[in-house]
């Protein structure tokens, strides 16, 4: 079958800025490839290091995927031995050996990141493609295409049939099988998502200039479409990861769905880039809302918030983009803020397609939901003389970056044989109670597959913490269980502080090339205390399969859904309002749902009141300006409730 395009002067116009820096793959490709054979084998020396000396998962993907991911490089590594300059392999197919063997770990978090001019470049089809259920099974839909792109009966709504003369669901496979996540759900969403968009530095390009797609038009008629690949500039991160800072030290961050976010962006959602002036995740300095039934918001790139109407009720909708951010705190503030102005009878966080970002957001918001004190999840170091090295020379946080903790297990593990060391959080503890629950409404969590990284750890937190109910549109989170450093981070460790390490086993990479790996892993905390998230995931209490009205009209179906749970979840209220005379505190309690509050000023007990729905006013004597006044309630012995102020 034939296709149309309608390519006017105004439709043009209207994708000017993407269409003006994209190019076809071919012509992308004719510029690439300049490393030399000795910068080949660098990287291949540097990879070997990172992955046998630092990487954290090395004993655990072996075991449970049977690879070998060090003999491989060194039978690389041997036979570039044998080349010359004249005699060496296209630098494509290098790219592709050194790509396959880190995928071949199944973690998104230990990447080969391919050079100029592949860093920072995307590869995309001019429309993404989402799957949902029926009766009669799976469907794959078209459900965005790229401003001012048409073709015959096509637009969100179409069913695509065949890639590339490939039944759709075999090519999903097919494709997530090169892409692999850590379990066979996140390996079929990974590889629905490469088939329109790859970000070149973390996945090789295309072997097709073109595809050839089979769809049913809106129309139901049967046609084919050919289209072809292009190559245009992605946003930047919001974070260096080369920085040694505390932010990069403190990433969990699948690097493939934080370039396809910021990429989607770019296609798909130009107002969040006009807002954020190309700057990704930015903090604005007045709210903005990016949507009419939103709330105004100062990060429109990492939150959207709104009422929704179900057949249930009438909830909140908090959807957290990423947790990419520099400023953690900033970013549980402006959580809190929304969540405050959205219906306080039940929230619904929504986490899907979210890659991760810095693990304190993640682990800092989850206080703001539940009563109980968090504990965040501890995370071990592989013991290696390398990593022994590492946090020696940041024992005492000389750079702001404190490896003290795991110092005094790994020195030991020298003598003991200990394969970790201590298991230690990351997060700060305080930080992580530093202002407790602020809403008292049910909640639950939306995820997928798609989930990982510092966004597994929230999700981990939500379930370890039985803060509310878990809804999966897949049976597992993606199981990204790690802190991850950049190859980049690792020689800056070794140079900071002054004078460099004269002996570093790390050497500058070529043409911007790097390299990244899980370096600390993450172990769950509550009745799975100790078992690690990597591989194993999060597994939502329920799930929904995605329905076609879910892709094409706002995930009407999944939030009704997630209304029913919350309805039939109590709902409770602890409403405190305290006035000061002279010494005398008086306190006034409006509740809902409690039976019981206990009050404590400083954290020193001072009275526990049975109630039986009536507001009661309680009188504290001798209270100065200041003091923190905390009330814990109780429904039948369990604390539910708890709130913080200073009076």
């Amino acid at each position: 079958m034939s296709r149309t395009r309608k390519a006017t002067a105004t439709t043009r116009k209207a994708v000017a800025t993407q269409e003006a820096a994209a190019v076809p793959l071919p012509q992308f490709l004719e510029s690439a490839g300049s490393l030399s054979l000795g910068q080949r084998k660098l990287l291949v020396d540097q990879a070997l290091l990172v992955l046998e000396q630092n990487y954290v998962h090395l004993p655990l993907k072996a075991a449970m995927h049977a690879v070998n991911p060090l003999q491989r490089l060194r039978v690389m590594r041997s036979r570039m031995e044998r080349q010359t300059a004249e005699t060496m392999e296209a630098e494509w197919i290098f790219h592709r050996r050194m790509s396959s063997v880190f995928h071949s770990v199944r973690d998104l978090h230990t990447n080969y990141l391919l050079p100029a001019p592949f860093a920072g470049k995307i590869a995309f089809l001019p429309f993404m493609i989402e799957k949902c259920f029926d009766q009669a099974g799976e469907h794959y839909l078209v459900t965005r295409t790229v401003v001012g792109y048409t073709a015959e009966q096509f637009g969100a709504g179409a069913e695509v049939t065949h890639w590339n003369g490939t039944p759709i669901a075999r090519a999903v496979a097919l494709n997530g099988a090169q892409f692999a996540g850590s379990n066979d759900v996140a390996n079929l969403a990974r590889g629905l998502e490469s088939l329109t968009l790859r970000p070149l530095v973390v996945q090789s390009p295309p072997d097709e200039d073109w595809v050839t797609m089979s769809y049913l038009g809106l129309d139901g008629s049967a046609r084919e479409l050919r289209e072809q690949w292009k190559v245009t500039t992605n946003l930047p991160p919001m974070t260096d990861l080369d920085a040694l800072t505390p932010a990069s030290a403190s990433m969990g961050v699948d690097l493939d769905s934080d370039e396809k976010a910021r990429a989607k962006k770019v296609l798909y959602v130009r107002e969040v880039i006009e807002l954020e002036k190309g700057k990704s995740s930015a903090e604005l300095a007045e709210p903005q809302a990016v949507g009419a039934a939103d709330l105004p918001t100062t990060m429109p790139g990492v939150f959207r918030a709104r009422e929704v109407v179900t057949a249930h009720g009438t909830f909140g909708q908090l959807r957290i983009f990423t947790f990419s951010v520099n400023d953690p705190i900033a970013f549980r503030d402006e959580f809190v803020r929304l969540a405050a102005a959205l219906p306080q009878n039940g929230l619904i966080v929504d986490v899907r397609d979210n890659g991760g970002g810095h693990i304190f957001a993640s682990e800092f918001t989850l206080q703001t939901m539940t009563p109980r004190g968090i504990s965040p999840e501890p995370v071990q170091f592989i013991s290696t003389p390398l990593n022994l090295r590492l946090c020696r020379r940041h024992k005492d946080n000389p750079s702001g970056i404190d490896l003290g903790p795991w110092f005094d297990s790994l020195d030991l593990a020298t003598e003991t044989g200990a394969g970790y060391s201590a298991a230690k959080p990351i997060t700060p503890e305080d930080g992580a109670n530093a202002i407790g629950q602020t809403y008292y409404g049910p909640v639950v969590l939306i995820t997928d597959a798609r989930v990982y990284s510092a966004t597994d750890i929230f999700a981990a937190g939500f379930a370890d913490h039985q803060i509310g109910h878990i809804l999966g549109v897949d049976n597992n989170t993606g199981a990204g269980g790690a802190n991850v450093w950049t190859h980049g981070l690792l020689a800056a460790l070794l140079n900071e502080p002054q004078p460099p390490d004269p002996t570093s086993p790390y050497e500058a990479l070529p043409n911007g090339a790097n390299l990244r790996v899980a370096i600390r892993r993450t172990l769950r905390v509550g009745d799975l205390s100790g078992t690690p998230v990597e591989d194993l995931g999060v597994r939502p209490d329920s799930t929904h399969q995605l329905t076609r009205a879910d892709l094409l009209e706002g995930n009407v179906d999944l939030l009704d859904a997630a209304g029913a749970l919350l309805a039939a979840m109590p709902n409770r209220r602890l409403d405190v309002s305290t006035s000061l005379a002279g010494t005398t505190l008086t306190v006034e309690l409006d509740v809902e749902g409690l039976d019981r509050v206990d009050l404590y000023v400083d954290d020193r007990p001072i009275s526990s009141e049975d109630l039986t729905g009536a507001p009661l006013s309680i009188a504290i004597t001798d209270v100065a300006p200041g003091q923190l006044l905390r009330a814990d309630g109780y429904a039948t012995g369990t604390l539910v409730a708890s709130r913080r102020l200073h009076v």
